[in-house]
């Protein structure tokens, strides 16, 4: 078992990494009211094992359709419905078993419901795991842009299971490994070059190689939470590749690129840009390719979007500010830095 702690002072959790769902806190597992909400994928696998972490509870469940596609503040009236209806208190405790939108939904909801209750992740995807489910981000998508709904809430404690990704679709894992491989390229080289050296185990699904891989990377997610909450500076360099991918993903209608692809796209646009600024070599851009394809993920955006389909999602991006784009971009190998003096033409320019 391995162990990150998110410091937040009252609102202090833990995310526990093993290769079974036992981690629960006594404290959770005592709960009398319990609603787990997952889709119908992941539910036949998984939930039995779940309901037998709270033996003091008849835990309800309640299943949305799997997929980006249902995001929706539609699902959202969905859940709260089904709550009200159960007539569950402010004790009820929620539980998040499912990848990021499943994870992103419930954590809405339980910032809404009754003006909030506690919830706890139970991640099922690599992508989930490394990243969605830590940190209190939750949201729904709009038609006009991805996760534009939504509120900051903490989850009581995140519970991380390995062994769920053997029974992950492989495009599912490439997805999450585009996350994994951001870590790499915001802040910390010597860990892009380890996940260069270890690409086999990791595509092998080593038991102890995803271990220490998913560690890392929430323990870099949790560093950062801890210093920035609510986005106001440090944590905003998590969205490398964010601002493009969540346009191609807006465009192309939701569900239709995973989000990890579309982000893996998104980081090399990026990259395109700081090539161009000389702040990356020509070399270190082959070097994230490389990297990204070695996974299995896109290194070019979708063929039928130019630089005008992705401006209008841009401009309502979370990091805009006083209607100025901003955009996350490595200015060194493992370094990035949010910049607000990107024009029209160096974006123009990714695309030839």
């Amino acid at each position: 078992m391995q162990k990150v702690d998110v410091q937040l002072g009252e609102r202090s959790y833990s995310i526990s990494i093993s290769d079974n769902f036992d981690l629960l806190a006594p404290a959770l597992a005592q709960k009398k009211q319990v609603v787990v909400i997952s889709n119908p994928t992941v539910a036949p696998l998984y939930l039995d094992a779940v309901r037998q972490l709270f033996p003091h509870s008849a835990v309800q469940h309640f299943l949305l359709p799997d997929g980006e596609a249902y995001k929706t503040l539609q699902s959202f009236e969905q859940v709260l419905s089904f709550l009200l209806q159960q007539q569950m208190s402010r004790d009820v405790l929620l539980v998040a078993l499912g990848g990021g939108v499943i994870g992103d939904l419930t954590g809405f909801v339980a910032a809404c419901y009754q003006r909030g209750v506690a919830f706890v992740q139970i991640p099922t995807t690599l992508l989930s795991q490394v990243d969605s489910s830590v940190g209190g981000k939750t949201a729904v998508n709009h038609a006009l842009g991805k996760n534009m709904i939504g509120a900051f809430k903490q989850p009581a404690q995140v519970v991380i299971n390995t062994a769920v990704l053997t029974t992950l679709p492989a495009r599912e894992f490439a997805a999450g490994m585009a996350e994994v491989i951001k870590y790499g390229l915001i802040a910390d080289a010597t860990f892009f070059r380890w996940l260069e050296q270890h690409q086999q185990q990791i595509n092998q699904l080593d038991d102890a190689i995803l271990a220490q891989m998913i560690r890392h990377c929430c323990q870099m997610k949790a560093d950062i939470v801890s210093r920035d909450e609510t986005e106001q500076g440090d944590r905003a360099l998590l969205n490398l590749g964010h601002t493009f991918g969540h346009a191609i993903e807006a465009w192309l209608g939701y569900g239709n690129w995973l989000h990890g692809e579309a982000v893996a796209a998104g980081m090399v646009m990026a990259a395109k840009v700081s090539v161009a600024r000389g702040w990356l070599s020509e070399a270190e851009l082959a070097q994230i390719c490389r990297l990204l394809r070695a996974f299995n993920l896109p290194v070019e955006p979708p063929a039928e979007m130019q630089i005008d389909d992705f401006m209008p999602y841009m401009k309502t991006d979370k990091k805009v500010q006083n209607g100025q784009m901003r955009f996350v971009l490595p200015t060194a190998f493992g370094k990035t830095a949010l910049v607000d003096d990107v024009t029209e033409q160096e974006l123009i320019g990714i695309f030839h």
